[in-house]
């Protein structure tokens, strides 16, 4: 039986950057939990990120520097404080 290791993922800086309500680029993404054209929704470093709006696409990805970029209408951003025991899908599967 293989010993396995839980490794703490490391703490990401987190910072957005919005031009023009069009273009956001999202760092310390830890996981893209949903999205569709109205909305995305981001664990983050500080907690769940809401963004809403209207033709919403992400654009690049890069999971091992947790950055986001996205384009869209965007009309909402909004967070939920950080759950301790991670996202739901972490707690549903650990």
């Amino acid at each position: 039986m293989a010993h396995e290791e839980q490794r703490a993922t490391p703490a990401r800086f987190h910072s957005l950057s919005l031009q023009g309500r069009e273009k956001l680029s999202v760092s310390g993404v830890q996981e893209v939990e949903g999205f569709d054209e109205g909305s995305i929704l981001l664990t983050t470093s500080l907690g769940t990120l809401h963004i809403g709006g209207q033709e919403l696409h992400i654009e690049k990805i890069d999971t091992d520097s947790g950055v986001l970029e996205l384009r869209g209408h965007i009309s909402e951003l909004s967070y939920d404080e950080p759950s301790p025991g991670g996202s739901f899908w972490t707690r549903l599967f650990g």
